[in-house]
């Protein structure tokens, strides 16, 4: 299994099968370096580790840059193209306002909790 050094995973059965859930160890994801090291992270769950379906819990964020965005974007579009689902859940308040304004929400399949992610997939 591979080493995860800004994100910790936990397989979970959903009703369509394996499910990575995905925590974030950093508070804040704004360092250009943590940025690109996340995302190869991120990405190695759908190419290396074959993952497709994901839920990415934001509880312990506090911040997002816009460059951790666009790695959301390209990971969503990685999942897709495997025939996945990807859902976000336990987004803060003033994370998910960003989500609203940048009208990612409309994109992304957000979820408040845990459970409610998991429903479904």
């Amino acid at each position: 299994m591979a080493v995860h050094r800004r994100i910790e995973v936990m397989n979970l059965s959903g009703s369509a099968g394996d499910v990575a859930l995905v925590r974030f160890l950093d508070r804040k994801i704004i360092d250009a370096a943590n940025i690109q090291e996340l995302g190869e992270e991120l990405f190695g769950l759908v190419e290396k580790e074959k993952k497709q379906n994901l839920i990415l819990n934001f509880n312990s964020v506090e911040f997002l840059s816009s460059a951790a965005l666009n790695k959301l974007i390209m990971l969503d579009k990685k999942v897709k193209a495997a025939k996945g689902k990807m859902r976000l859940c336990n987004l803060r308040p003033e994370i998910y306002e960003v989500f609203v304004i940048t009208r990612l929400n409309q994109l992304f399949d957000i979820k408040p909790n845990e459970n409610d992610a998991l429903a479904g997939m």
